[in-house]
């Protein structure tokens, strides 16, 4: 029975990495970037985790302009400051953020289906 390792299956936690990151001293600072579905068809993209010195009115009035869509920066108590626009825009705000050099690519996280 000593020559047997015996592995016991462990459940498997979906968030324990974006669990570990919020509460380490060194995490990176991420750009999260998320839809929400709204009713129907109809969904809503959330853009969090900028840094503070960045104008969010200025980034949402580039976006709102690039991307042909509406938008607003809703104040959140535990988030801080969110960009939301209407519509399935994450890849497009990816893109868009580093090109305009605000975000490097590696510190962008798209969540969502």
């Amino acid at each position: 029975m000593s020559d047997i390792e015996v592995q016991v299956p462990t459940t498997f936690d979906p968030f324990a990495e974006a669990n570990a990151e919020d509460s380490g001293a060194g995490a990176k600072d991420y750009v999260h970037i998320r839809i929400q579905q709204r009713n129907g068809r109809k969904s809503l993209t959330t853009v969090q985790g900028l840094k503070k010195e960045f104008s969010y009115n200025k980034i949402l009035k580039d976006l709102k302009k690039e991307f042909c869509c509406n938008g607003t920066v809703v104040q959140d108590p535990e988030l801080g400051q969110v960009i939301q626009l209407q519509g399935d825009q994450r890849k497009n705000v990816s893109t868009f953020l580093v090109q305009a050099g605000i975000v490097k690519k590696d510190n962008i996280k798209i969540h969502g289906f």
